[in-house]
């Protein structure tokens, strides 16, 4: 029986932080504002692939090479460094300080966990004004292994000290939620990007429309 976990671990890009003012960093690059999509879905694309293959290589790499493949030489090495400084400067949802505030004052411990690194997402959380809030920032960088590879997520247990059954990830990816299921986690999804889940993935133990209704209804789950 999924019960309500003693952390949760949320994930931090779309999840927390949204990519779109990115965008207009691209524009004024000269690429289509469609190719913050396209860029994206190639640096997952990749990232799976180097783990699927037993590779690894963080994210600021493969943003990077990602952004080249998708621009090509049209984007000069400046105007590259200018677009990626933007996930340094994101600002979080509307919905993300009400969805923290709501744990917090639950007794729910709070981490996240990222495909980026540490250093960034302190940075952006202090940006936020969330710092305190969250006990420890965990990267793929500590295992080496992207999600949704299992090992990433059983990092969030152990970094905790609790069963992967206690952690809960809160996640905007299907992807994601999915690769938290397979390792043991509870999951909620909050439907920010996809409208409809994939039937293929196992399903969340939760759905939301926005990060406090998730929070709200993993808070909800039976004690254990």
């Amino acid at each position: 029986m999924v019960t309500r976990p003693s952390v949760i671990a949320f994930d931090v890009i779309e999840t927390l932080f949204p990519l779109e003012p990115i965008r207009q960093r691209l524009v004024d690059a000269g690429q289509p504002g469609h190719v913050l999509e396209l860029w994206f879905s190639r640096l997952l694309r990749d990232a799976f692939a180097l783990v699927a293959s037993g590779g690894y290589r963080p994210f600021g790499e493969i943003a990077t090479s990602a952004l080249r493949s998708t621009a090509g030489e049209e984007l000069s090495d400046d105007a590259l460094r200018t677009v990626l400084s933007g996930f340094t400067e994101l600002d979080p949802h509307p919905d993300v300080a009400p969805a923290v505030q709501l744990t917090r004052e639950a007794g729910v411990r709070m981490v996240t966990l990222t495909n980026g690194s540490a250093q960034n997402t302190s940075a952006l959380l202090r940006r936020a004004g969330l710092d305190n809030d969250i006990e420890q920032v965990l990267s793929v960088d500590d295992v080496r292994r992207w999600k949704p590879a299992p090992e990433i997520y059983r990092h969030a247990a152990d970094s905790t000290g609790v069963s992967p059954g206690q952690v809960a990830l809160v996640a905007a990816h299907a992807w994601d939620t999915h690769g938290a299921h397979q390792a043991g986690l509870t999951t909620g999804w909050v439907a920010r990007l996809e409208k409809r889940y994939p039937e293929i993935f196992a399903a969340p133990d939760v759905t939301g429309d926005t990060l406090p209704d998730v929070v709200q209804r993993l808070l909800d789950l039976p004690a254990g």
